[in-house]
């Protein structure tokens, strides 16, 4: 959950790095560092607390010339976000640097029998034990062999890494590895690059190449890039990723915030997804790698995911069961990977939901089902995750870079994937005909127009913000698929203005969360024109009868709802129930940000919250 770049070659490398950091900034923002190795041979660095500006700020006074070097932005783990434990950290001669993504896992042993053997250990990180186990190899069995140093630490470490080294006896070379943790490494004419996503690389390269876990990539000053595995052999012919999209796509192009950026993107991410996805098979989905016999068999799906991603699970369970009548299960990852009884089928398929592809927790069940006999097919955003890349098929929701901690666009484009999957289970089994498939599918193409729609009435949520001013909690209602939508406002109002919201079924609500309800307690309820309406209705008169301000999501034209409620945020008319919590979700999206702006909160960078949770 940290954000890992380096450089070597002909420029400086401390510019690139710090731009490096900014853009991986979402990764993680406790604290950051650069280390950079000068010509003469000395390294020369800076870090603190806090964010990336702040470094910046420290870098443009200090000596950072140098043409090699490292740099870190970290989601503290082990260690409070303080400057003696950001990164990157040094050995005990000052002549080895180490920037860590990950957990070490037995950290505390290696810790004891490096202090016993005369290391000095100065922060209280898990990652500081590296640069002393990379010091010892060098003067031991690795002498003169960097990278040699780097591969016999990590046969030490138990856990996940990416890592970049650098050391003042190499100034023109640059060591990384990984296991578990993302990495990519680039070779141009100016220099190599590595970065703990492609993101970084979008304005230096259209290529990256991807490591394996254990590989070891040696960063040279001229622009190569040498890779063996753990073994030391050479990889001829690493895989690589074609970056497809442009690096202006992950700037805030006159937005305010990336949150309000990537809230606007999505009609067009719906557009893309969907483009090309109609044939003659009904949905084309070349991604499952199934045959239709082999999608005919399934009888079982198990769907999973953690936060927003879980959201997706429970509508795709309903879409799954509605349309191709398959059971579906859906599991938090966390609690999944500790079922020790969960039981499947032969023709069990498991979906797992993850918009960096690099969930620990979901990676760790998708390989748990694997090894159960079952076909996993991931639905992700990042082209060539680790998700997509052990999975049997991966759909990529090609929502563009999202910056945004809190997401948005991946969560209404992981949606309509969802969609897809099961439209194409259904044409598969006999249970939607060609002609069935061509309808629902041409519902689906009317979503970005209805997003537009929603998107041109945000004025509706900036008006309700302010019910939600001096108040500390709040409740979400829906029923049905809806109760989904309520769930995702919820949490999104939790994640960026720290208010506490709880979200229920409507239906549950008399059965404890109406005793929250006093006068002025602010109630969102979901209440679209659906089969369910009036039964939430009676809800959203149950709260008012308490005295709770209501806010409602609504159809046009819904005057019953328009009369009861304090304010309306208005949804057009859709033309089946499963695309309101894609269309409406818009409106909770907006009214989150418009809240946590009001309270002077960043939205880009809620505290204690990364983007790419790599650990458990």
């Amino acid at each position: 959950m940290c954000g890992v770049v380096g450089y070597v070659g002909s420029k400086q490398a401390a510019d690139w790095l710090l731009d490096g950091l900014s853009t991986l900034e979402y990764r993680g923002y406790d604290s950051a560092g650069v280390q950079v190795v000068s010509q003469s041979g000395n390294l020369h660095g800076v870090k603190c607390a806090g964010r990336v500006a702040t470094l910046r700020e420290r870098a443009s006074v200090a000596n950072l010339n140098g043409t090699c070097g490292i740099g870190h932005t970290r989601w503290a783990t082990h260690g409070a976000p303080t400057d003696r434990n950001a990164h990157p950290h040094l050995d005990c001669t000052g002549r080895i640097a180490v920037v860590h993504n990950g957990i070490i896992e037995n950290f505390q042993d290696l810790r004891r029998e490096l202090m016993a053997a005369g290391h000095h250990l100065r922060s209280d990180t898990d990652s500081e034990v590296v640069p002393h186990l990379i010091e010892d190899a060098l003067a031991g069995p690795a002498a003169g062999d960097l990278a040699r140093a780097v591969r016999n630490a990590c046969e030490r470490l138990e856990g996940a890494w990416a890592l970049a080294v650098v050391c003042a006896d190499f100034p023109n070379m640059l060591v990384c590895t990984r296991k578990g943790s993302p990495l990519v490494v680039a070779s141009t004419e100016d220099g190599a690059y590595a970065a703990s996503d492609v993101m970084p690389l979008a304005n230096v390269t259209s290529t990256v190449m991807q490591l394996n876990d254990y590989d070891v990539a040696t960063l040279s000053a001229d622009g190569s890039v040498s890779i063996v595995d753990r073994d030391g052999v050479v990889i001829d012919h690493p895989s690589t990723i074609t970056i497809d999209w442009d690096a202006s796509a992950a700037t805030l192009g006159g937005h305010p915030d990336f949150m309000a950026k990537e809230i606007s993107e999505q009609p067009e991410a719906i557009e893309r997804l969907l483009s090309g996805r109609l044939g003659e098979h009904g949905v084309e989905l070349d991604e499952l790698s199934l045959t239709r016999d082999e999608l005919a068999a399934v009888d079982r799906v198990v769907i999973i995911a953690c936060g927003t991603s879980y959201h997706v699970g429970l509508v795709a369970k309903c879409a799954i069961e509605r349309w191709a009548r398959v059971p579906v299960s859906v599991e938090y990852a966390s609690e999944f990977n500790y079922n020790q009884e969960y039981l499947v089928t032969d023709h069990t398929m498991c979906v797992v939901i993850t918009q960096s592809g690099e969930t620990a927790d979901t990676l760790a069940a998708a390989r748990r089902m694997r090894g159960m006999g079952c076909n996993v097919f991931a639905i992700t955003n990042v082209i060539g995750s680790t998700a997509a890349r052990e999975a049997d098929g991966a759909l990529y929701i090609q929502a563009g870079p999202e910056v945004a901690v809190a997401s948005t666009k991946a969560y209404t484009a992981q949606m309509v994937a969802s969609y897809l999957l099961a439209m194409r289970l259904g044409f598969a089994n006999g249970h939607m005909t060609r002609e069935e498939v061509g309808r629902r599918f041409a519902q689906l193409e009317t979503i970005p127009d209805l997003m537009r729609e929603v998107l041109s009435r945000r004025w509706q949520d900036k008006q309700a913000s302010r019910l939600f001013r001096d108040k500390h909690s709040s409740l979400f209602l829906g029923r049905n698929v809806s109760s989904t939508t309520a769930y995702e406002g919820a949490l999104k109002l939790k994640e960026i203005s720290y208010q506490h919201a709880e979200a229920y079924p409507a239906g549950e609500m008399k059965h404890g969360p109406i005793a929250l309800l006093e006068p002025g307690f602010p109630v969102v309820a979901v209440v679209p024109a659906d089969h369910v309406h009036d039964k939430t209705v009676s809800n959203i008169q149950e709260c008012i009868a308490r005295g709770a301000v209501v806010i409602a999501v609504a159809t046009d034209g819904d005057e019953r709802v328009a009369k009861l409620c304090q304010e309306v945020l208005w949804i057009p008319q859709c033309a089946d129930e499963l695309i309101v919590p894609v269309v409406a979700v818009l409106h909770l999206q907006l009214l989150a940000r418009y809240v946590a702006r009001d309270r002077g909160f960043d939205v880009d960078k809620p505290r204690n919250l990364a983007k790419s949770v790599t650990v458990e």
